[in-house]
């Protein structure tokens, strides 16, 4: 099962839980305001509490109360304020894709619908008395809202389903080396002199010479200009590059593993999900320039995520992946 989750953390960076957190939704700049074409409304306060506040309580598990007030952009936006944007583009993009779902035709099955109901039963007898309180949400609306992500997770594999998602092992190839990084071409070779003399530590005296305090990194492949890719990517373990030159820096470059398998395996998987993003989203963003939704509701005219200390409640999306995706 496709994580629609997942889908909107990256269509958002470049969508919660990843524009915003990177930028975690989707951005909605791409949708028109046509008079003729109607808007669709969102969810219902409730319905949209159900995701307010398992994301509140998430980051107040971690952070505590004092996230909300931390500036996060130049002009002064607090977290509070783009976490109440995120969400509101995440409910957009749920809705958006639901309504495509619903052009595609695109039914649950009996047993996918049962799975929902005895999801959302589960989740709704697990939140206390303050969560009720807070969130005032009936059981259907947690039953609306599981369905609706699920549809959307459906919805996205079935429109990515013929493509290829094949990332080759050179395409992904992950490298780690010791660095060293300095500004001037003249300290290049001097240190290159150094590192290549016998017996020479590499590590010790790029902890002494070099310009950046992180010595050893990880390397993808076409993360860096080729003309620090191709002499790098070229080496064998324990073999040290000639000085290279990239945008008026210098680096000389020590290989520790030529082919690091859990993280080439690991960048398998994203790129995989990067090129399934990008296939969605092409049919995804025409959909949307014509199928606007308006987020709405009194909540948003004085939503405090300081409030609802009462409410606990963290596990909305996790229950989900673990009761649909086993």
């Amino acid at each position: 099962m496709y994580n629609y989750k997942q889908w909107i953390r990256a269509a958002a960076l470049g969508l919660l839980l990843s524009c915003g957190t990177g930028a975690i939704f989707g951005c909605s700049s791409g949708i028109p305001l046509v008079s003729e074409v109607k808007e669709t409304e969102g969810y219902t306060d409730p319905q949209t509490m159900l995701i307010v506040a398992t994301e509140r309580n998430r980051y107040r598990k971690i952070y505590t109360d004092q996230i909300w007030q931390v500036q996060v952009r130049d002009d002064g936006t607090t977290f509070q304020t783009y976490l109440a944007e995120e969400i509101q583009n995440f409910l957009r993009e749920l809705k958006t894709t639901n309504l495509l779902a619903d052009e595609q035709n695109l039914t649950l099955t009996a047993q996918e619908k049962e799975q929902l109901h005895q999801l959302a039963a589960t989740f709704y007898q697990s939140l206390t008395e303050g969560d009720l309180q807070n969130i005032g949400a009936s059981e259907d609306d947690v039953y609306t809202m599981y369905e609706a992500y699920h549809r959307a997770n459906r919805l996205v594999d079935e429109l990515t389903k013929d493509v290829n998602l094949e990332i080759s092992d050179s395409e992904a190839r992950v490298i780690v080396v010791q660095e060293i990084r300095v500004s001037d071409a003249a300290r290049a070779q001097e240190a290159y002199q150094q590192v290549t003399a016998e017996g020479a530590d590499f590590a010790a005296i790029a902890r002494a010479v070099s310009e950046d305090s992180t010595i050893e990194k990880s390397v993808g492949r076409s993360e860096r200009p080729k003309t620090y890719e191709e002499p790098v990517f070229a080496l064998a373990i324990g073999e040290i590059s000639p000085v290279v030159e990239e945008n008026g820096t210098w680096y000389i470059v020590k290989c520790i593993n030529d082919y690091d398998e859990e993280a080439t395996l690991e960048r398998k998987q994203k790129l995989a999900l990067q090129r399934k993003n990008q296939a969605f989203r092409q049919i995804y963003n025409e959909f949307a320039a014509e199928h606007p939704v308006k987020i709405r509701g009194s909540i948003w005219d004085d939503l405090s995520f300081s409030d609802g200390a009462e409410s606990t409640t963290t596990d909305f999306f996790e229950l989900y992946q673990e009761a649909m995706n086993s």
